[in-house]
């Protein structure tokens, strides 16, 4: 929830509860027992503690960000995008009026259901603050993952396009594509193959001998799918998703970095460096007052020797932590580097230029530099403007330059019934073509987050993080109004709200809300009928078997 800064400190702090339980997935006591996070994209796990995907994954908080996101959408400002994958770039870019895109994909494998609803408001919350919108319907991977049929695959994809529409989605400033019908996609996804190896599948997918090699195939297609929005031009992008589907991200991201001319990084001298003996040489450059005879000149063998001697108090106050394999190696390569000095520049690296790109680059860069076989040091040039006149060259010589792309991660919905939200546990969800009387009654039988007794409850408070109503409130029913989900929220925990009252409101509430989405639903048919998309596949073939 947003913090009231008129209210009393009390309740400022019952609204910061709210949203960290949102963010958190709930109790302490229902985090202990999460020993192990999985994320598999095509599994029905959950993710018991949000919290461990920040140490395991490197999964950001979406609160370092928030302050930086333009007019925050309500999932953001609740928590219920509770994390992120370098998406300050795309929040800077929206921010300054800049050029950045959204993108996020649909399996089409049964009825979209209100979990489906919040990756539809996060394409369109980003198209509204002037991004290039783009949404897919992954057939590929349906038919080839799930074991859709075509016909199948049809049905629902033209169930998730009107849901889109009906929301929002601009189709005039956005794109709509099948993956199956993108020729440009599936050009990508060939080119991106060409840098990913079995063992890779194997290592992050579990992929084995006995996996089809049309699932392989649509996992690069995704990686496609994820760099799309960039084929014109690079640009920050955006791919809203919940956590399961972080490996893809992973994987995309190191495939745009393979698929760059050149890579850009720090340096110190004309010898290679992994990244922490390059931040362990940095700090020792910084300490070159305690060990150089010339600190304006350090040379490498008095840093190594330095460095060996270096008792563990000097290492702590270097501030950088490495284990003593790293502080050998780099000893060992400073004492080979001699009398060379040691001299911060840039270094541009040669990934996949061609021969008249790398001399594209020499030309490019100002001041003094210096080449290499394989690289090219600049000695006046900024880390920043550095990446920036790589991507240029690139550009200039028919290369792609993709950004890395971002992500921000979304709670999956609880069901309806308790544990994960699941479209072949039809009671568990709501779908948005459900009829608004079942929606009803689907609420109205709903696990709550309430005590045994209603005296029990007034006394001791609902369980509101432990509720699948108040998600629906927090997610869905208070739409942009925080102050009445915070309202929902404090009547639950101060015990002055029952259940059977809430249910009775948010039933009411999905009642409404299904109405109206499935009156704009036949709103936008014709609009869809409009579009440029297929909606009949005219691919023949069986479902493949099981991997």
């Amino acid at each position: 929830m947003t913090r009231d800064h008129d209210a009393p400190e009390r309740e400022a702090q019952d609204d910061e509860q709210a949203r960290r339980a949102l963010a958190d997935g709930g109790t302490d006591d229902a985090a202990a027992g999460a020993d192990d996070v999985a994320l598999d994209p095509w599994g029905s796990s959950t993710v018991t503690d949000y919290r461990k995907l920040f140490e395991e994954f490197g999964i950001g908080e979406f609160d370092d960000v928030l302050s930086q996101t333009p007019n925050p959408h309500h999932l953001m400002r609740r928590g219920v995008i509770f994390g992120h994958r370098d998406y300050e770039p795309v929040a800077d870019a929206l921010r300054a009026g800049e050029d950045a895109a959204v993108l996020s994909g649909f399996m089409p494998t049964g009825d979209p259901h209100i979990g489906h609803k919040l990756v539809f408001d996060e394409i369109i919350w980003h198209q509204e603050q002037g991004a290039d919108a783009y949404a897919l319907i992954a057939d590929l991977e349906a038919h080839s993952a799930r074991g859709m049929t075509w016909a199948e695959i049809d049905e629902h994809a033209r169930d998730y396009l009107l849901s889109l529409l009906a929301l929002g989605f601009d189709p005039e400033a956005g794109e709509l594509y099948r993956q199956s019908d993108n020729r440009e996609l599936q050009d990508l996804a060939f080119e991106l193959g060409s840098k990913a190896n079995f063992s890779e599948f194997q290592g992050i997918y579990g992929f084995d001998g006995e996996t089809n090699v049309s699932h392989m195939q649509s996992v690069v297609t995704q990686m496609a799918d994820i760099l799309y929005p960039q084929l014109e031009e690079p640009k920050p992008t955006v791919i809203p998703v919940g956590p399961d589907q972080d490996p893809h991200v992973r994987f995309a991201r190191d495939l745009a970095a393979r698929m760059r001319f050149f890579g850009v990084t720090e340096a110190y001298a004309s010898f290679e460096l992994t990244d922490a003996e390059r931040a362990l040489v940095g700090a020792v450059y910084d300490a070159r007052d305690q060990y150089a005879d010339e600190p304006e000149r350090p040379r490498c063998e008095e840093a190594g020797a330095w460095l060996a001697e270096a008792d563990q108090p000097t290492l702590d106050e270097l501030g950088v932590v490495v284990d003593d394999g790293v502080r050998e190696s780099t000893v060992e390569k400073l004492e080979n580097g001699g009398m060379e000095p040691l001299r911060p520049r840039v270094r541009f690296l040669d990934l996949n230029a061609t021969d008249e790109a790398f001399e594209g680059l020499l030309e490019a860069i100002p001041g003094e530099k210096r080449r290499y076989d394989e690289h090219v040091d600049a000695f006046d040039l900024e880390g920043d403007e550095a990446e920036e006149l790589a991507r240029d060259v690139e550009l200039d010589h028919g290369g792609y330059g993709f950004v890395p792309p971002s992500s921000v991660y979304h709670r999956f919905m609880t069901g309806l019934t308790g544990g994960k939200m699941s479209s072949s546990i039809p009671a568990s969800h709501i779908s948005l073509l459900d009829d608004p009387e079942e929606g009803y009654d689907k609420v109205r039988a709903a696990t709550t987050g309430g005590r045994d007794t209603a005296e029990k409850q007034r006394e001791l408070g609902g369980e509101a993080d432990e509720c699948p109503v108040y998600e629906l409130y927090a997610y869905l029913l208070a739409g942009d109004d925080d102050e009445f989900a915070k309202e929902v929220y404090d009547e639950c925990v101060n015990g002055e709200r029952l259940c059977g009252g809430c249910k009775e409101q948010a039933a009411e509430l999905m009642r409404e809300f299904l109405e109206d989405h499935q009156a704009k639903r036949a709103e936008v048919e014709e609009l869809l009928e409009d579009l440029d998309i297929s909606l009949e596949s005219p691919r023949r073939g069986v479902a493949p078997g099981d991997d």
